[in-house]
């Protein structure tokens, strides 16, 4: 996984003024935990924040005032409802070598058994442990073939090596739901018949 190197600052200003002044100017309010240390006030660019956030489980290398360097995982990201410019982030500081819980995109390929049924993602992301600057990107399941009541659990799922699972074994994942057949509403019938004798 690659580093995405950003400048931040800190910040003595806080509460709601202080956020909206900050955002005004195109930067993000955040703070830095971690490790037993204070957490940290910071302020970030909006906009190579935005673009690093899009990776999942980025790793941000962090240069604060110019004087400190720090490696850093999101932890929670709040964004506005509906333009969805960022709001605030948590971040959670790192180490190389340590490892660190996250959860990882689980995305599918392959079809379904044919008969039109549903896939449901129980979990739409899988709960891992992986070394901090080793955190994959997600993780690729194949439906291919899948019928209704089958279904894929954490343990059959293919981990890139050196990480494992943080959720039980047999914590179903993806199901197969049989298709849907579409009820006639009740009284339909009786008001077809109706129709049909005046």
């Amino acid at each position: 996984m690659s580093e995405v190197k950003i400048a931040a600052t800190t910040r003595t200003e806080f509460g709601k003024g202080a956020a909206r002044r900050i955002r005004r100017e195109n930067n993000v309010p955040g703070v830095l935990y971690g490790h037993g240390s204070d957490p940290l006030h910071l302020t970030f660019p909006g906009h190579e924040l935005l673009l690093a956030l899009r990776t999942p489980n980025v790793l941000i290398a962090l240069d604060i005032d110019g004087k400190s360097n720090e490696l850093a995982i999101p932890k929670a990201v709040q964004r506005d409802p509906l333009k969805g410019f960022l709001e605030h982030v948590d971040l959670q500081l790192v180490q190389r070598g340590e490892k660190v819980q996250v959860e990882i995109p689980v995305q599918t390929e392959g079809e379904l058994a044919p008969g039109g049924n549903l896939l449901e993602h129980v979990l739409s992301a899988l709960p891992v442990e992986a070394e901090a600057t080793h955190i994959p990107e997600g993780v690729t399941v194949s439906v291919e073939g899948l019928a209704a009541g089958a279904s894929v659990l954490a343990k059959d799922i293919t981990l890139p090596k050196g990480v494992t699972l943080a959720v039980e074994e047999d914590a179903v994942v993806l199901q197969v739901l049989a298709a849907q057949a579409e009820e006639a509403p009740e009284g339909a019938e009786e008001e077809g018949a109706q129709a049909a004798e005046a």
